[in-house]
């Protein structure tokens, strides 16, 4: 890798804090021009408030930093973009009832007589989308018809779109599949060679290491070091992240396959999901891998009642009968419960408690005469922080003012209490650290042990090899084929993942 000479940003003895936490003490960082610089650490470490304080989006308590040799202190976004920062933030930032093109160009929308033109908005919205892979959607899509997967493409063709000296990039591969990512290495390496800084942040040390000239690691607020990515290997990142060694980041799985507790035959939803059966057994881990947009998410949310089926049957524990599945409560009551995708949309009370949000799945079991029982709320809450390393400095604190890793701890927690026979968990470790990945993927083991059936829907594939006994590969809306433990290979899953896609 070419390592920039120019430095372009300094950070030097930055503190912020928020309430009941200190996020950042003393922290400093560097920027060189054309360099990729990673930060890396476990959640609640600092990451994303150091980049945010950066791009304008908060501001330090104390600390001072330059752009260029200049000093630099932006009080708003707007004023570190008009400087030439930016920052494609790991939570979307788009506008879900304007369209793809708009939200790409939201700031230079192309005007004819006063009036926006879409014929030129389009095409060069099609041109920038085309650098990510997105050449198949319609630059007139509304964003909120997109799954997070291809929005995060969206926030990242948007931020991508616009000149700038540095681009900070927050988790932007957390949703994005393989091939995507090497679009999106090809894109950083163009900038790079344009002399731009990019900031880094990602839990994938592999991926880490692949594409920074350095690395700095933040610790609790602090930073504990700064290697030269090529100095490093990824033991030694994950020990500096942590501060122990965490041994093998994926425990064993072993088959023990329990009775029948899920078995689906023939849902369809449209194109989306088309005619998909399996099953799922108490005691194991099933694994359902697939392309972005694949139908894996759907069809999941079709099981759980959260979107319309056109047809299809679910049967539970072996029963001939099926079941009546028409909406998300429905699901609950039979014992069905969805981790989703999408933790702030579709999974949090964000303006709530940490004890509202774990506490809101069995409100009858804490509550007397209608009335919550607010010692019995807490000591449920504190129970689930205690035993899944929730950082909140109490559990009323609100969950908007969590990590991003931390928010999704607090989504697992309800279902933990819910104590569910049928856990589906859609991409549960997506912007998660490689500590609490290990302890997601522990959990998910000890609860198949306990005879849960897990359904365990991920783009990563190595951790779906790592820790599922059966893995289920979607492609174009359908299961195209199932793999038990031992008898496949990362080639044959992927060629099952695009076989659906391929004319016979």
């Amino acid at each position: 890798m070419n390592h920039g000479t120019d430095t372009l940003l300094t950070v030097t003895g930055v503190d912020k804090a928020f309430p009941g936490v200190q996020a950042l003490s003393r922290a400093r960082f560097d920027l060189r021009a054309g360099e990729v610089h990673a930060l890396v650490g476990e959640n609640g470490a600092g990451k994303s408030t150091l980049t945010r304080i950066i791009a304008g989006v908060d501001t330090a308590d104390t600390g001072r930093m330059s752009l260029a040799g200049r000093p630099y202190e932006p009080k708003s976004r707007a004023e570190a973009e008009a400087a030439g920062v930016r920052m494609v933030m790991q939570e979307l930032n788009l506008i879900g009832n304007l369209t793809v093109a708009e939200n790409v160009f939201i700031e230079t929308l192309p005007s004819r007589f006063g009036f926006i033109d879409y014929r030129k908005l389009n095409e060069d919205a099609r041109a920038v989308m085309r650098k990510v892979g997105l050449e198949d959607v319609d630059p007139a899509t509304p964003v909120k018809l997109l799954g997070v997967g291809r929005q995060q493409m969206v926030e990242i063709a948007a931020g991508l779109s616009r000149r700038c000296c540095v681009l900070a990039l927050d988790e932007p591969t957390a949703s994005l599949t393989d091939s995507e990512v090497e679009l999106l290495f090809t894109q950083i390496a163009r900038l790079k060679s344009e002399g731009v800084g990019i900031i880094y942040i990602s839990h994938r040390i592999e991926e880490v290491l692949r594409v920074a000239d350095r690395v700095t690691v933040l610790r609790d607020g602090q930073v504990v070091a700064t290697r030269g990515a090529d100095e490093v290997d990824a033991d030694e990142v994950i020990r500096l992240m942590v501060g122990r060694d965490l041994g093998h980041l994926h425990p064993a799985a072993e088959t023990r396959r329990g009775p029948l507790a899920l078995r689906v035959v023939g849902l369809t939803t449209g194109e989306k999901v088309r005619d998909a059966s399996f099953e799922a057994y108490r005691g194991e881990v099933l694994g359902v891998a697939g392309l972005m947009g694949s139908g894996r998410t759907e069809t999941m949310r079709a099981l759980f009642g959260a979107d319309a089926c056109e047809s299809g049957a679910v049967y539970l524990h072996g029963s001939d009968e099926p079941v009546r599945v028409k909406t998300p409560s429905d699901a609950v009551r039979k014992g069905i419960a969805l981790l989703t995708e999408d933790r702030k949309e579709q999974g949090l009370f964000l303006a709530l408690p940490v004890r509202a949000n774990v506490s809101i799945t069995r409100l009858a079991d804490i509550s007397t005469a209608g009335w919550i029982d607010r010692r019995a709320e807490n000591e449920v809450a504190g129970r689930y922080v205690e035993a899944l390393g929730i950082k909140c400095w109490s559990p009323e604190q609100a969950v908007a003012q969590l990590s991003g890793g931390n928010q999704q701890k607090v989504v697992i927690a309800k279902w933990l209490y819910r104590d569910c026979d049928i856990l589906i968990f859609d991409e549960p470790t997506r912007g998660i650290d490689v500590g609490a990945k290990f302890e997601i993927y522990q959990m998910l083991t000890d609860l198949a042990e306990k005879g849960k059936a897990i359904v365990f829907i991920s783009s990563d594939l190595k951790e779906l090899m790592a820790i599922c006994h059966r893995i289920m590969v979607m492609s174009a809306g359908r299961v195209a084929a199932t793999f038990d433990r031992g008898r496949w290979s990362e080639e044959d899953i992927m060629t099952a993942a695009f076989s659906g896609y391929v004319a016979t």
